[in-house]
């Protein structure tokens, strides 16, 4: 089972595996967009709900990855459901892919590239420099902003 993120009803992604989304979705969209997210569940597209509890471990994945800060609740609900289903998430989005790859969910990719390794991001300090593996509001050092950094 394909899951779709928003990208693949703008792009008008076409499969013939069965298919899937979240309400989430249909409210991001506009225009023809919305149209064919309405089209695809009148032909059978699965309208999942995921549990809060695989929404939260999803979260807590994203945390581990540094993505958390960048994860709309749209991506992590998505994230979810193609966890419960066990299916493929259809996303352009490079902070979904990295989580996907962090917990086995197979990803494929529409108008872009996908990402070429999965990382585990760090934050940095804007005044001191000093590293951290966690996102902090501030550094507890000199409490400057902290901003995400590829640690390779």
């Amino acid at each position: 089972m394909h899951i779709l993120d928003s990208s693949a009803f703008i792009h008008e992604y076409h499969t013939n595996e069965p298919t899937a989304s979240i309400p989430l979705v249909r409210d991001e969209l506009e225009g023809e967009h919305a149209f064919r997210f309405d089209a695809d569940e009148g032909a059978g597209m699965h309208i999942h709900i995921p549990a809060e509890g695989t929404v939260e471990k999803i979260g807590r994945a994203a945390a581990e990855t540094g993505d958390a800060d960048v994860l709309s609740d749209t991506d992590t609900r998505l994230l979810a459901a193609a966890f419960e289903l066990d299916g493929t998430l259809v996303t352009d989005d490079y902070a979904m892919q990295n989580v996907a790859e962090h917990l086995g969910i197979a990803v494929e990719v529409i108008a872009q590239d996908g990402i070429a390794e999965e990382r585990a991001w760090i934050f940095q300090c804007a005044g001191c420099g000093r590293e951290y593996d966690e996102k902090h509001e501030r550094c507890p050092i000199c409490g400057s902003e902290l901003t995400r950094k590829n640690p390779n």
